[in-house]
């Protein structure tokens, strides 16, 4: 993906004025997935462009966004400069973040570090850095959708194409490989980390949503019918 495609991408990610979830646009003030997030400190995992961080500051967060590409955060900074809205940036892997233990009151990763992270190395660190009683908010795949798409990729169908069994680790086409745990693997890998599971909003795309161009892991039209998105909300117990 060249330098100038990806700094289009984000322009219009961060001049969007509402907070909206994944690929079909599903605005925050309807899921309610984040609550009222002004004065907190919170740390996005895996931020890539930072857009959502943007939209976190904006609403009176105080973010910090963490990511392993350096490209990614350099057309962040960019972004930071043109719309005149500084927060700290750290190049650092998710699993590993280099910022001390009890530093956050929110931790938030949207197609982030849950998807390209290994689970059970990102939680316990997500866990770590927040203070207790701390909260996380991720958006991933579906499980659903992780099953209905082809070996090759592309985007999903009315048929389960690959056993449940063994989706955790999947490797795609090109050598790319994402974490797509089930429900329960979730749950599990949470609660192993010490945090109680507050909510599981499976969003759908709405009638006036579009196919988006960037990620063909599934149509509007199928995910009108099926979620293709899983946003999880989490509060540490501890």
């Amino acid at each position: 993906m060249n330098e100038q495609f990806t700094d289009a991408r984000a322009h219009v990610a961060w001049a969007a004025e509402d907070f909206t979830w994944g690929l079909f646009d599903n605005a925050e003030s309807r899921v309610g997935a984040l609550g009222d997030v002004a004065g907190l400190d919170v740390i996005e995992l895996g931020c890539g462009t930072a857009y959502v961080s943007a939209w976190l500051a904006r609403l009176g967060a105080r973010p910090v966004g963490v990511d392993l590409t350096a490209a990614q955060l350099e057309t962040a900074r960019r972004c930071q400069e043109e719309f005149g809205l500084p927060f700290p940036l750290i190049e650092a892997n998710a699993e590993d973040v280099p910022l001390p233990d009890d530093s956050f009151d929110l931790a938030v990763s949207e197609y982030g570090a849950c998807v390209w992270c290994d689970p059970a190395r990102w939680i316990p660190e997500a866990a770590r850095l927040l203070r207790p009683g701390g909260r996380l908010v991720f958006l991933t795949n579906s499980a659903l959708v992780t099953l209905c798409v082809p070996e090759e990729g592309g985007h999903a169908g009315d048929r389960l194409l690959r056993p449940q069994k063994g989706t955790s680790r999947v490797q795609w086409p090109g050598g790319g490989v994402e974490f797509h745990p089930s429900h329960g693997e979730w749950i599990r890998i949470l609660r192993a980390s010490g945090f109680v599971v507050e909510a599981l909003h499976e969003l759908y795309a709405d009638d006036e949503a579009k196919t988006p161009e960037y990620y063909d892991i599934a149509t509007a039209q199928w995910a009108g019918q099926w979620p293709a998105e899983d946003l999880w909300t989490a509060r540490l117990a501890h």
